[in-house]
């Protein structure tokens, strides 16, 4: 039997990076190093601060050039092909990229300079709204609410990266979670101590995730807004996200089957210590500590009086599929019976 690659000790003293974020000027150019994403590690708090700025791009980070981030109008400005990295697979419901690339799991250089490069964009919030009577679906439609997270302008990019906090329970390359073993040397630390763990059955999480929106106040207004459309059957409002995992784990040595048996029996060696956060504002809404919140695009009542009549009129065409601005414009332009004037006849549950 091949014996296990041993671990090089390559890479293990390389200096600490903050995540990449190109510059389209040379604003940064004669900048110093920047303590944001010491401020963000290990330092003796349980929860994250409500926000901290965007990484400082300043320090000797892996080079990429501006042409690699896609420029279409109407959509945020992100290099899209971070979202298919090589030897990645995407999952089924599009939530979770995973590679099984052996050198991520034994060279803790290539792990670090993959997960500063993937947590420097962010997931895909989305909106979904469904209206059911029995077994027959009436509609279900979704929003993409990216762009609510991603400004054009990229100095008011809110995001960070974290590692796990002093104390804080989570998955620290046990079986189980616990509160140790902690460390002061963040990313790095963690991922030489990923690649030097001997477990076969082991994986190391990168998650992104959003902060301080509201949707319990969403969820509120768009079932009052289905509500108004006379609609009686079952409905459900939804938040999902997709792209929110990156999950590397080293490559089955002998079958599918016996590392799924000794997944139950033994366990796996989980590192889940490094979130990406993209706040949708800087702290909670109605949150009475702080004076004025400021958020990154739009409030969350601004968004859905913009959207309300659009996916209002999504609903009442039994649409299944995307919200656009195209809806907006239709409904302008053709509205349907009952959208603008008078009172829309009930649909739905023990209707017609």
């Amino acid at each position: 039997m091949a014996q296990p690659p041993t671990i090089p000790q390559k890479g293990i003293s390389e200096p600490s990076y903050a995540v990449h974020r190109p510059e389209t000027s040379a604003e940064a150019s004669s900048a110093g190093p920047s303590a944001s994403q010491e401020q963000h590690q290990d330092d003796g708090s349980n929860t994250p601060p409500p926000y901290s700025g965007p990484t400082s791009p300043s320090l000797n980070l892996p080079s990429q050039s501006v042409s690699s981030i896609s420029h279409h109008p109407g959509l945020p400005r992100l290099n899209y092909a971070l979202y298919a990295p090589p030897t990645f697979s995407l999952s089924s419901d599009a939530a979770t990229l995973t590679s099984q690339d052996p050198t991520l799991s034994v060279y803790p250089a290539k792990l670090i300079s993959l997960i500063q490069s993937l947590a420097s964009i962010p997931p895909k919030p989305i909106i979904r709204i469904t209206g059911r009577c029995n077994d027959t679906l009436d509609f279900d439609v979704k929003i993409n609410c990216m762009n609510l997270i991603i400004p054009e302008d990229t100095k008011r990019r809110m995001n960070y990266v974290k590692t796990i906090g002093h104390g804080e329970t989570g998955w620290r390359g046990d079986t189980k979670e616990t509160t140790t073993p902690t460390v002061t040397g963040g990313l790095e630390e963690w991922a030489r101590k990923y690649c030097a763990d001997q477990s076969s059955i082991k994986h190391f999480l990168l998650k992104r995730e959003v902060s301080n929106w509201d949707t319990s106040y969403l969820e509120g207004r768009l079932l009052s807004l289905v509500s108004s459309t006379a609609y009686l059957g079952q409905v459900t409002v939804k938040f999902p996200v997709t792209h929110e995992k990156v999950l590397v784990k080293p490559p089955d040595k002998i079958n599918k089957f016996f590392s799924s048996v000794t997944k139950v029996f033994a366990g796996s060696h989980k590192y889940e210590v490094v979130k990406s956060v993209w706040p949708y504002a800087d702290v909670e809404r109605n949150h009475t500590m702080a004076g004025e919140r400021r958020v990154v695009v739009q409030d969350e009542e601004e968004w859905f009086l913009h959207w309300k009549d659009s996916i209002r009129h999504a609903i009442m065409g039994r649409r299944s599929g995307w919200v656009t601005s195209e809806d907006q414009l239709e409904f302008l332009m053709e509205p349907k019976v009952g959208e603008v004037r008078g009172n829309p006849t009930q649909w739905g549950a023990h209707v017609g």
